[in-house]
């Protein structure tokens, strides 16, 4: 389902007895060449740039911009108000909280796990989700926690616990994850 009304609009609609298809919204934008699998939705307000691939199940919530050259693998979930960049690969079952920047050459492994709930539903704090900069990685089961910064270049080990910000061109691994040099020819662009 392609710009698929969020709840405010849902219950704008029946409190004010107008059918949804009656009702004035921006929709979703998707760009050319698009491959949308089954039952994936994406939400009103985003906007994807070229070649947007999907696996089936996908979800996309509002107010996400998606840029060029995007996979998003079977039965992700991205949460909205995410901002995407270009050549980028997420495999499945990824997930992607509310506010979080992701840049240009990102690879997120299968179940990995951002947050952005630093107190989950003992207080309220600010949702800022993690930032992965330009050429990050982001192996299997690896969970990021809220506000940590991926620097460029950086790989995060599969099922590694990130509790802080990794350097440029650095390893973290472990869990909790220790920094460690990134070996030599790892320092190399991502081949998506």
């Amino acid at each position: 389902m392609i710009g698929y009304p969020t709840a405010d609009i849902l219950r704008k609609a029946a409190s004010s007895g107008i059918n949804i298809e009656d009702m004035d919204f921006r929709g979703a934008v998707i760009g050319d060449d698009a491959v949308i699998r089954s039952n994936s939705i994406i939400y009103t307000n985003v906007e994807t740039g070229n070649n947007l691939r999907t696996g089936h199940n996908a979800l996309v919530r509002e107010d996400t911009i998606i840029g060029d050259d995007v996979l998003i693998g079977t039965n992700t979930i991205i949460d909205g108000r995410t901002v995407i960049g270009n050549n980028i690969s997420i495999q499945g079952n990824v997930y992607i909280p509310l506010n979080v920047t992701i840049e240009d050459n990102v690879f997120i492994g299968p179940c990995a796990v951002l947050t952005n709930d630093k107190y989950p539903v003992r207080k309220k704090s600010d949702l800022k989700g993690p930032v992965l900069r330009k050429g990050a990685s982001i192996g299997a089961n690896a969970t990021l926690l809220p506000g940590v910064e991926i620097g460029e270049g950086a790989m995060v080990a599969a099922g590694a616990l990130v509790t802080k910000d990794v350097p440029p061109w650095k390893l973290a691994m472990g869990a909790p994850a220790r920094i460690v040099d990134l070996p030599d020819d790892l320092k190399i662009t991502n081949r998506l």
